[in-house]
């Protein structure tokens, strides 16, 4: 999915120079704002990171932006991807070695990293009553100034060199039935505990002690440890990354074309009380934005709403869902030649995980994400609240809202209320009868403010064992919150049997699923069966927080102006 909204902005006007012990604790330093970054930020206990997770990317493909290649949006009807393999097919097939060579020449252009450095090894999918599993996508925007192309871009001369900051972070979570996409992005400004992580040349950084803005996991030996700091704040899977720097995003932007956006006043993001603007300069009303003004808009903070990167991010999901509205109508990507510009361009632009190293896994992963519609697109960020003290200016998440957001997320739950449209499959025969099925029930009511039902586990098992199931038992030892009931069966020959359990107990089949964490048939009594009686069916689809600030693929925003940056 075209995502140039992944360009990288700076860091927030005040970063923090030492998170670690004995350093010099809440000072701060006014930095370029929009485009800002090193600034000094020291990183945390782990010291100073000193690599950027994507290396120096000189120059780089200008003609075109290679992320059409394969993502979602760019027509309704197919037409660029299929265009994209039939050059390629007809290079490699008419041209024989030479155009094999091209391919290989696209695939090598590729930067690949590992996808994650942290020691906590992330828990698998599980899948849905039709046995399909989510995807999960990390979009990273690297502020890096390693090249003359990107400290032109990106400015504040005194960050040429340092290393990057993970200034732009948005999951894309793909729905197992391919039903809906949903996105969250992360604030730059996010305080959070960093995890270990431990660089490929080996260089460990261990785990902050203090509080550590998130944009600097970057610098913690590359974008594996972003992913890793998201999986230890979220709990969700991160399946890939990608990441790009603000050359790639201009490059990208050229090729897309112009997008629609639109302010309520004249703007000029402009440099204020020693914090730089994003040069972005426009009159009032919709315009439309490409290439290098693009990135500015991108990188707006101080100009739109508050001016704060709660304000820039609403601005990055309205240039998105304006952007896969306007590929969608398939009118630009129909030339061979601009297509193989894009190929170059992506594959020149991006630094991936190992498990997207190749133009075939990128276009494979663009047919997956097309089959959304519009429609079912959902842009979010994470509810969050401002810190106090030192950390004035700076986000947390916000308790309870937060986790609901990054629960629905786990759990595969459309953040647009509707409910998704999953395969009919007809519920398995038992492998046995139910008086040989062997269930382990546990208590999983506890929530992030009430603690666990006492007797929930041995009610539940009672109930199994009154409709046949003799062989039920409680599992004493395992009393982790879970949001929602579940029953969990580790392979395909006890599915069947399973689905007997949801069946006796009326929890829906959709909440049986297939898992690697378990031995045999578990039953988790979750937050939502809290009281005696049978389980409540839910008559509704859960609400995303709105503190999420949700917004739909389709519709059409106008970013509010701070008069003090009109004209």
């Amino acid at each position: 999915m075209g995502r140039s909204s992944v360009s990288g902005e700076g860091t927030r006007s005040r970063v923090r120079h030492a998170d670690r012990p004995g350093g010099d604790e809440g000072r701060y330093e006014d930095g370029d704002g929009e485009g800002g970054g090193g600034g000094g930020a020291s990183g945390d206990a782990g010291g100073p990171g000193r690599r950027a997770g994507s290396r120096g990317r000189s120059s780089r493909g200008r003609g075109g932006s290679g992320r059409s290649s394969r993502r979602a949006p760019k027509s309704g009807k197919r037409r660029a991807f299929r265009w994209i393999s039939s050059v390629l097919a007809l290079l490699i097939l008419g041209a024989g070695g030479a155009g094999y060579l091209y391919y290989e020449h696209l695939n090598g252009n590729i930067r690949k990293e590992d996808l994650t450095l942290g020691d906590r090894r992330m828990a698998d999918h599980k899948a849905n009553a039709a046995g399909q599993t989510p995807l999960n996508i990390l979009l990273i925007g690297s502020d890096a100034r390693d090249s003359a192309e990107n400290q032109k871009l990106g400015g504040a001369k005194e960050t040429f060199g340092s290393p990057p900051l993970a200034d732009v972070q948005m999951l894309l979570h793909l729905s197992a039935d391919r039903s809906n996409l949903s996105v969250v992005s992360m604030p730059r400004d996010t305080m959070l505990k960093m995890p270990k992580c431990t660089a490929p040349d080996g260089e460990v950084f261990p785990a902050s002690t203090v509080d550590v803005q998130t944009n600097q996991s970057l610098r913690r030996g590359g974008p594996g440890c972003t992913v890793a700091a998201w999986y230890e704040l979220t709990g969700i899977r991160i399946d890939h990354f990608m990441m790009i720097d603000f050359a790639g995003v201009v490059s990208m932007a050229d090729a897309i074309g112009g997008v629609p956006v639109c302010v309520t006043a004249n703007i000029h993001s402009r440099g204020a009380n020693g914090r730089g603007g994003s040069g972005l300069k426009m009159e009032a009303g919709t315009h439309s934005v490409q290439g290098e003004q693009a990135l500015q808009w991108l990188r707006t903070r101080y100009g739109f709403e508050d001016g704060s990167d709660l304000a820039r991010a609403k601005a990055q999901h309205q240039y998105m869902n304006s952007m896969v509205r306007q590929l969608r109508k398939g009118t630009k990507l129909t030339d061979p030649a601009k297509l193989m510009n894009l190929a170059e361009a992506a594959t020149t632009a991006l630094t991936v995980d190992k498990g997207l190293d190749t133009v075939k896994k990128l276009y494979d992963l663009a047919e997956e994400l097309k089959k959304v519609p519009t429609k079912r697109i959902t842009m979010s960020t994470m509810p969050n609240v401002y810190g106090t003290g030192v950390n004035a200016g700076r986000v947390y998440p916000k308790a309870g809202d937060a986790e609901q957001l990054f629960r629905m997320v786990r759990e595969d739950m459309p953040l647009d209320g509707k409910a998704s449209k999953r395969k009919k499959v007809e519920p398995k025969d038992p492998s046995a009868p139910v008086g040989e099925i062997a269930v382990a029930v546990r208590n999983g009511t506890a929530t992030d403010a009430l603690g666990p039902v006492s007797g929930r586990a041995g009610a539940v098992e009672k109930l199994l064992k009154e409709s046949g199931f003799a062989k039920a038992t409680i599992d004493p030892d395992n009393v982790a919150g879970s949001a929602r009931t579940a029953i969990l069966y580790p392979s395909a020959d006890l599915e069947g049997d399973a689905q007997a359990v949801a069946k006796a107990l009326g929890v829906p089949v959709s909440q049986v699923k297939r898992s690697t964490d378990v031995s045999g048939i578990s039953l988790a009594v979750g937050a939502d069966w809290r009281e005696d009686g049978a389980y409540p069916v839910s008559k509704g689809t859960e609400k995303t927080p709105e503190s999420a600030g949700a917004q739909n693929g389709e519709e059409k925003g106008c970013m509010e102006v701070d008069p003090k940056y009109s004209w």
